[in-house]
């Protein structure tokens, strides 16, 4: 990566659509996937296997993957696009090795209450089932990600123990992810916490292996980025028009916007390969699909643009 580049990871299509109430088809989602690849997206994760009884939004992942793995085989998206997909368990892993994609992504919380209510398991049951994830991963030549939800507060716990967030980013990375995003799942970090758990995560994870996901519930996801910018984070989750939220999470925002993420490190001068005026354009676009304004400032209001010579009266 160059050193005044981030690289910005989509959510829309998993993360921001796990929430919403309006369901989108395949063939939407498919098409979602493709302007933001327009826009310069090169890592989207596509949807997630999981139980349709339980996330109805993410029903035809499977579809969602055929449909752009053909695309990119046939050459209408590119081929150094890095797609993949949130599976819970061995049965996920599962349907993601039958669908064809080459990266997943599994998930822990750092709170037993948060655990219990997402994937009805403990913490430590959940990296039980890491275990048959991972073998199958390392058989089938399948990269995994890892991510650590409630890692600033829990809604049904508070606060979580930074001790207990290094432990367990220190034992997923022991799991052999390539790279783990540690979330702000309610949204509720602030810049002191998110400078102070980052410099312990750097002493047990390097830090070129750290992601930050968070999300905008009370307005400080922006600085809450920077601040993790400026201790050495260079990967970010963002999600177009700050799609999202946690179904599980009562009063949780969604993700932070990724134009709004753009606009900042851009005016910074520091590149992200997205292009700002076309995740602008997207914007009007999905808030059609999804039937809702999103909260997204820029998508919002566009970018301001130059102004033409005046002519002196």
């Amino acid at each position: 990566m160059k050193k005044n580049a981030v690289v910005i990871v989509e959510m829309g299509l998993r993360d921001g659509l796990q929430n919403e109430k309006h369901v989108l088809d395949a063939d939407t989602r498919v098409e979602f996937a493709r302007r933001l690849i327009t826009a310069g997206s090169k890592r989207l994760e596509l949807g997630a296997f999981v139980s349709p009884k339980w996330v109805p939004q993410m029903a035809g992942t499977s579809e969602v993957v055929s449909k752009a793995l053909a695309l990119q085989k046939a050459g209408d998206l590119p081929k150094k696009m890095e797609f993949s997909v949130l599976v819970p368990n061995e049965r996920g892993m599962m349907d993601a090795i039958e669908s064809g994609v080459k990266e997943v992504a599994i998930f822990a919380a750092c709170s037993e209450s948060f655990s219990l209510k997402n994937i009805n398991c403990s913490i430590d049951e959940s990296f039980e089932r890491f275990k048959p994830v991972m073998a199958l991963a390392k058989k089938h030549k399948i990269k995994v990600r890892g991510y650590l939800s409630t890692c600033f507060g829990c809604p049904f716990e508070g606060k979580v123990p930074e001790a207990r967030v290094v432990k367990l980013a220190e034992r997923m990375n022991k799991l052999g992810v390539y790279e783990i995003s540690i979330g702000d799942t309610i949204g509720v970090a602030n810049v002191g916490q998110v400078e102070s758990l980052f410099k312990k995560l750097k002493k047990v994870v390097p830090v070129k292996k750290l992601a930050a996901h968070f999300h905008d519930t009370r307005g400080q996801a922006l600085a809450n980025i920077l601040e993790a910018y400026k201790v050495g984070v260079r990967v970010f989750d963002a999600s177009l028009g700050g799609l999202g939220g946690c179904p599980y999470a009562p009063g949780a925002a969604g993700n932070v916007a990724t134009e709004d993420v753009v606009y900042m490190f851009q005016g910074m001068g520091i590149k992200t390969g997205l292009d700002l005026q076309k995740l602008i354009d997207i914007y009007p676009w999905m808030t059609e699909k999804i039937q809702h304004t999103l909260p997204s400032k820029v998508g919002k209001v566009g970018i301001l643009k130059p102004l033409g010579a005046v002519t002196p009266s």
